[in-house]
C-alpha cells in the first residue's frame, strides 16, 4: 500500500480511490480563460487539475485563480524553480517538477524546503523524452529502467533535505515502456504513483493507448491517480478517465449502458437508439444496468444480468427486467420507453 498524500481537499494514496486528473490549455496568466477552463474541469467530474507556469505573470495569477476555484490545483514547473517558489507562496496546492530541467540540487532544496512549511506535495514527474544526460546510455538503453533511476534520484535528492511528501510519475509516449517503468516503480517505492501515457496524441489514438496503458497498471493494483493526455478539449480527458475506471469498477456509482455490435438479424435502428440512451444517461449518479440489443439472440438471455433493457424485432422489441419481458413495443417508442422506465428506476 502506497503512503497518503494530500493535495489540497484530495488525499491520494492509501486506500483512497483513484483520483482524476487533467490539465488546462489556456495561458495560465489569462485568468478568466484559464478560470473557466479549470471550473469546467471540476463540473465535468475532475479531482485534480494542473496548469503550466511558464513565466512571473503566470506564478502571479495563482492566488486570483484560486480564488475562484473550489478544486485542488498543481503548478507545472519546468527550468526556473523561482517560479516554484512563487507558486508555494502563493498557495497552491501542489508542485509537479521535471528533474531533468529544474537544475542543480541547490535549487531543488529550496523548493524543498518552501514545500515542507507550506505542507505542499511535490511530484516528480519523469518523462522519457527529458532524462538526464547519460543516463539512458547508463542503463544500456532501458528507458524503463532509466525513467526510475532518475525517480528514485531526485527522491533521494528531496529525502536529504527532510522532504517525503512526493508522488512520482514515469511517462512515455511509448505504452510498453510506461507500463514496465510503473511495475518496477511499484515494486521499488512507497510513493503514490500518477499514471499517465504522455503525449499519446489526438483522441482517436490517445485514448486507445492511454487505456491500454492506464487500465493495465490498474488491473495490476498499481496507480493512485489518472490523467489522460489528449491533444484535445482536456474534459474529454476527464470523460475518458472516468470511462477507464468505470470499466474496471473503478468509477463508483454510474448507469451502465451495454449494447450489442449489431449483425444481419437486427431489424431496428440500434446504434441510434444505443447513442441516443448513452447520451440520455451521462451524469446519473445510480448503479444501474441498461442492456440495449439488437435481436432476441442477445437479448434477455445474454442480457440477463441487466436491470433493465430492450431487445429488437422486426421494427419493434421487448422492454425486460433481470431477464424477464414486461412487454413489446413499437419501435418508435423503445428509447423514449426505456428512458421512462430508467428514470422511474434511479428514483427508487
Amino acid at each position: 500500500m502506497k503512503k497518503e498524500v494530500k493535495i489540497g481537499s484530495v488525499t491520494i494514496g492509501g486506500k483512497n480511490r483513484v483520483a482524476v486528473q487533467s490539465m488546462t490549455n489556456t495561458a495560465t496568466s489569462d485568468v478568466d480563460a484559464v478560470v473557466k477552463q479549470i471550473n469546467e474541469l471540476d463540473a465535468a467530474g475532475c479531482d485534480i487539475v494542473r496548469f503550466s507556469v511558464p513565466d512571473t505573470e503566470s506564478a502571479l495569477a495563482v492566488e486570483k485563480i484560486k480564488e475562484q476555484t473550489d478544486i485542488p490545483l498543481v503548478a507545472d514547473i519546468h527550468f526556473d524553480y523561482k517560479l516554484a517558489l512563487m507558486c508555494i507562496e502563493r498557495g497552491i496546492d501542489k508542485v509537479r517538477i521535471n528533474p531533468g530541467n529544474i537544475g542543480g540540487e541547490d535549487r531543488a532544496e529550496a523548493v524543498a524546503r518552501a514545500a515542507r512549511l507550506k505542507n505542499i506535495p511535490i511530484r516528480i514527474g519523469v518523462n522519457g523524452g527529458s532524462l538526464e544526460k547519460g543516463l539512458l546510455e547508463e542503463c544500456g538503453g532501458d528507458l524503463a529502467m532509466a525513467m526510475v533511476k532518475s525517480a528514485e534520484r531526485h527522491a533521494a535528492i528531496l529525502n536529504k533535505f527532510d522532504f517525503d511528501d512526493i508522488v512520482l510519475s514515469m511517462k512515455s509516449s511509448k505504452v510498453s515502456d510506461t507500463v514496465r517503468a510503473y511495475r518496477l516503480a511499484s515494486e521499488r517505492f512507497d510513493y503514490p504513483l500518477h499514471l499517465g501515457v504522455t503525449e499519446a496524441g489526438t483522441a482517436r489514438q490517445g485514448i486507445i493507448k492511454s487505456a491500454v496503458g492506464i487500465g493495465s497498471l490498474l488491473l495490476d493494483g498499481i496507480g493512485d491517480t489518472i490523467r489522460v493526455s489528449l491533444t484535445d478539449d482536456p474534459v474529454l480527458e476527464v470523460r475518458t478517465a472516468q470511462l477507464i475506471l468505470r470499466s474496471l469498477d473503478m468509477g463508483g456509482d454510474y448507469v451502465e449502458v451495454v449494447s450489442c455490435p449489431t449483425c444481419g438479424r437486427t431489424k431496428i435502428d440500434l446504434i441510434k437508439a444505443a447513442k441516443q440512451v448513452n447520451d440520455a444517461v451521462e451524469g446519473i449518479n445510480k448503479k444501474l444496468k441498461v442492456a440495449v440489443m439488437g435481436c432476441v439472440v442477445n437479448g434477455p438471455g445474454e442480457a440477463k444480468d441487466a436491470d433493465i433493457g430492450i431487445a429488437g424485432g422486426d421494427g419493434c422489441a421487448v422492454l425486460f427486467k433481470h431477464g424477464e419481458i414486461i412487454r413489446k413495443i413499437d419501435e418508435d417508442e423503445i428509447v423514449p420507453c426505456l428512458l421512462e422506465e430508467i428514470e422511474a428506476m434511479t428514483k427508487q
